[in-house]
């Protein structure tokens, strides 16, 4: 009973997460984040990396089958499992939240991604003088980035399987949305067409590119938050942060009234408070 409940949670994790990526500016490793397995993420994608990949490309594979035990599938099977479900059943819905609602859409996004910053930043460790540069580095980083223009590509299979190599980093990095990431490539409304209609040659494409950038940044990742984690942290709060400028942006834009605005930022909070308190057991 406690590893079903236990991947259930982690389901809903996966579900939260799909969700988060799905939608440009708003980052699922914010939720990764908040929910508290942020870090096993990192380190069991890392140690896949290891345990797998480095024995096949030196040739020992039966080393690599025998090390397959160690991979932490208790994460990963459901929590795919969650992040596939709520991808496939979002991109039907978030194109009408975001063109018919964009005000609300934003708002709330607005007020989950501010007080995960608060969340995160209060959770990490160390001298918190030490870590204000790197918070600030972090939200002048993604102030520059968020200020950017499309990029515009071609939608060759080969652009597919880099903008999927390049958006996955950006999913797993809290405060720097993978969906954001598509839509200054100018692969976002295709990616959300192939979703809805399943074009399994598109999809396919892309996963292999989000698999090869995952695999090669996580390793990274992981490294910095072993032996740097504090300042890491750090840097990612400053990131989520300055991420904020996108859906500030969007709202401004909208134009839609004060009060409503003020509640969808206010729903976002209690949620966060909610989940926090939830997923930090």
């Amino acid at each position: 009973m406690n590893n079903l409940k236990g991947s259930l949670i982690i389901f809903i994790r996966g579900i939260l997460m799909g969700i988060a990526d799905a939608i440009p500016g708003v980052s699922g490793g914010t939720i990764a984040l908040i929910t508290g397995i942020y870090q096993r993420l990192i380190h069991a994608i890392n140690n896949l990396n290891l345990l797998i990949l480095k024995e096949i490309t030196k040739g020992n594979i039966k080393k690599a089958i025998t090390n397959i035990k160690k991979i932490d599938f208790p994460l990963f099977v459901p929590l795919i499992f969650g992040i596939g479900i709520a991808l496939l059943t979002v991109s039907h819905i978030i194109g009408y939240l975001l063109i018919s609602h964009t005000s609300i859409t934003y708002s709330f996004f607005l007020g989950l991604i501010l007080i995960s910053a608060f969340f995160v930043y209060k959770n990490t460790k160390g001298n918190h003088k030490k870590n204000v540069p790197y918070v600030i580095l972090g939200f002048i980083f993604a102030l520059w980035f968020t200020g950017l223009t499309n990029l515009k590509t071609n939608n060759s299979l080969l652009a597919i399987f880099f903008s999927g190599a390049i958006a996955i980093c950006a999913m797993i990095l809290p405060g720097i949305s993978g969906a954001f990431i598509l839509v200054l490539l100018d692969k976002y409304e295709l990616l959300i067409t192939a979703l809805k209609n399943l074009l399994l040659d598109k999809l396919a494409v892309f996963t292999l590119g989000a698999i090869v950038g995952i695999l090669l940044f996580s390793n990274l990742l992981d490294y910095l938050l072993r032996k740097y984690k504090s300042a890491t942290m750090s840097f990612l709060t400053g990131l989520m942060i300055g991420s904020l400028r996108l859906p500030y942006e969007k709202i401004i834009s909208s134009q839609h009234d004060i009060l409503t605005t003020i509640i969808a930022v206010a729903i976002g909070i209690i949620l966060v408070f909610f989940l926090e308190k939830k997923f930090s057991r």
